[in-house]
């Protein structure tokens, strides 16, 4: 039997509840076997649902990089994760000015875009200084990425914006951990940041897609 978006869509929700709780450690090897399936469930649901493109291609990176950051958490892997999921922030800005009109909202409402630019740059401000000297750099431009995404998301407005909001909490809780704080302590902060990843990534999704032509 063919699989339907909807199954699809319930597939992924299943995944990313396996993935929060073994986020909060119980058990772990939940995540390690629902992780890798996460974007590609995700992706599942938006080629049923017509969707193409940049949008595929970052959720393609963000499985790439789901799965370098999972087994190993030692620099050259948390760069490699890195650099996969600095794909997908360029993949959906891309599509966002591109096929969703980014620009054009931001030019009725340009305040918009200050948001999450003074909160990329509190953020680095607050945090460059406890990270290792050789992260700075990569982390600033990642960031900076997301911050990009973040700002053309708001341009789109509803559910992509909200989803891109999520996405870039989740992000700065990871940095938070890179620059060796932990608030909340953990597993709840590696729940939230499961839960907050899970659901940008889908708002983005699903706010995306309202924008296909029917």
């Amino acid at each position: 039997m063919p699989i339907t978006s909807r199954g699809s869509l319930i597939a992924y929700g299943a995944l990313a509840a396996a993935d929060v709780l073994g986020a909060a450690g119980s058990p772990r090897g939940l995540t390690r076997a629902a992780k890798p399936l996460l974007m590609p469930a995700l992706a599942g649901y938006v080629r049923r649902r017509g969707g193409s493109g940049p949008l595929l291609t970052g959720i393609a990176c963000a499985a790439a990089g789901d799965t370098a950051l999972l087994f190993d958490r030692r620099e050259p892997a948390f760069l490699g994760g890195m650099a996969a999921f600095l794909g997908t922030q360029l993949s959906y800005t891309a599509g966002m000015v591109g096929r969703l009109g980014a620009v054009r909202g931001l030019r009725r409402r340009p305040a918009r875009a200050a948001v999450p630019l003074a909160a990329w740059a509190a953020a680095n401000a607050a945090l460059a200084p406890a990270l290792e000297p050789r992260l700075r750099l990569p982390v600033a431009g990642y960031s900076l990425a997301l911050t990009a995404m973040g700002a053309a998301a708001f341009g789109v407005g509803g559910r992509v914006a909200a989803g891109a909001a999520a996405f870039l909490a989740s992000d700065l809780l990871i940095g938070l951990q890179a620059a060796g704080h932990e608030l909340p302590p953990q597993p709840a902060q590696e729940a939230l940041i499961m839960a907050g990843y899970a659901l940008g990534q889908y708002l983005i999704a699903s706010g995306w897609l309202e924008h296909i032509p029917s």
